[in-house]
């Protein structure tokens, strides 16, 4: 494919591309900027800088203390119940804002370890990948630490991730909880959440899965898939700017058997009694901590909004289509030069982001950058085109692809 081809179909891509005219809503997406990291920060609407200020010259401003009474005491279920039907296919009353991902991620995997081994005090193990996002890694392994418990490693592809024979393989009568990626945050493998949850399932395990790099690109369906837990953020492709609050997923049968181990005064039961002990509050409430973190909470509700309108699916669409337009670009552009596509080229196998593979490329990012050309890097070897439906062009795929073509081949002159 000669490069006036690739001119030819992006034009003809961007012409039929039923999102197209979301692209408009985001602050910057006008200018000549490529923007290849939607899947670490997405880019802000331009509806949420009126919401900001709304919010602080009426509602803070305003109302000051009587708002929490009014609206803002409601936020993180009002909101986690909007990420529920628009991104991640769960019923009302099981999803929340709240903490970090971080912190929800601790607070919910502690709660199910420790369920799990007080049912069953064999269980001592939690099972997660050596390539799950360094996060994941490292709170497994201080849970284990802290609690008594051993880690399972699953080994995996650098350029795929966990699939159901090497899960199949890692659990059994020992496991507590699996820890998995819905999308590997380096290559971009997208697990069959599904097959994986039945799996840990039948080994009488609870899964915890992170859906970071999936909410708001991935049809998700929790409920349908039968997950425990799940946790994301919300900074990614849900635009709620940068420390936005993540999300929590429980599944309601395990509400009133998960403990979770940051007790604060917005999970008690009354929370306005502060009495003399911690009483845990029905339902959802009993995951949440401190106060809410109304502020940061604000921002991803026009995303949210424009999900809902468009429709995940119509949403994985493009996003498929980006990404499979981003690849036929790599191979005539890139290829040529040794850069490898290090994700999977099945797009039934491949979330929203596409990693390009060559000794160059840490060097090829900081220079990218200097250029109004945004990717990431991530070892080894790793350029990472993350595009995000709503705000991404065929046409800045191609643009953006173009000056990594010139980067690659003036480091390698």
């Amino acid at each position: 494919m000669s490069t006036e081809a690739l001119d030819d179909e992006a034009s003809r891509l961007d012409a039929a591309d039923p999102l197209r005219d979301r692209r408009d809503l985001f602050v910057g997406a006008e200018g000549p900027l490529v923007y290849f990291d939607g899947n670490s920060l997405g880019r802000p609407p331009r509806a949420t800088a009126e919401r900001l200020a709304s919010f602080v010259r009426d509602e803070w401003g305003g109302r000051l203390i009587r708002g929490w009474d009014e609206a803002w005491m409601d936020l993180p279920f009002a909101i986690g119940d909007t990420i529920g039907r628009a991104a991640i296919g769960a019923a009302p009353g099981q999803t929340i804002v709240g903490d970090s991902t971080t912190v929800l991620l601790y607070k919910l995997l502690r709660a199910a370890f420790d369920a799990q081994r007080a049912a069953d005090p064999a269980r001592v193990e939690i099972v997660v990948d050596r390539d799950n996002f360094p996060t994941d890694r490292y709170l497994v392994e201080g849970i284990a630490a802290e609690r008594g418990g051993r880690v399972r490693w699953i080994d995996v592809d650098l350029r795929a991730g966990v699939d159901a024979p090497a899960l199949a393989a890692a659990v059994g009568p020992e496991t507590a909880v699996v820890l998995l990626s819905h999308v590997a945050y380096r290559s971009g493998y997208l697990t069959d959440a599904a097959s994986l949850t039945r799996i840990a399932h039948d080994a009488g395990a609870l899964i915890v899965w992170d859906l970071c790099h999936s909410a708001g690109s991935v049809p998700v369906e929790a409920d349908a898939w039968e997950f425990d837990i799940a946790v994301g953020c919300t900074y990614k492709y849900l635009n709620g700017g940068p420390g936005s609050p993540a999300f929590a997923y429980v599944a309601e049968h395990h509400h009133a058997t998960l403990a979770q181990p940051v007790q604060g005064w917005m999970g008690a039961a009354d929370v306005f009694a502060m009495g003399p002990e911690y009483r845990p509050a029905a339902g959802m409430r009993r995951f949440l901590s401190g106060t809410p973190p109304v502020l940061g909470m604000l921002a991803m509700q026009d995303t949210l909004a424009m999900i809902e309108d468009a429709g995940i699916q119509a949403i994985r669409e493009k996003s498929v289509a980006l990404t499979d337009f981003a690849l036929r670009c790599a191979d005539e552009l890139l290829a040529p030069l040794g850069v490898e596509v290090a994700s999977p080229r099945d797009a039934a196998l491949r979330g929203g982001h596409v990693t390009l593979s060559h000794p160059a490329m840490r060097e090829a990012t900081a220079r990218l950058w200097e250029q109004d050309v945004i990717p990431d890097y991530r070892d080894p070897e790793g350029l990472r085109i993350g595009v995000s439906p709503l705000s991404t062009s065929f046409a800045e795929v191609l643009a953006g692809l173009r000056a990594v073509e010139a980067v690659v081949a003036g480091l390698a002159s």
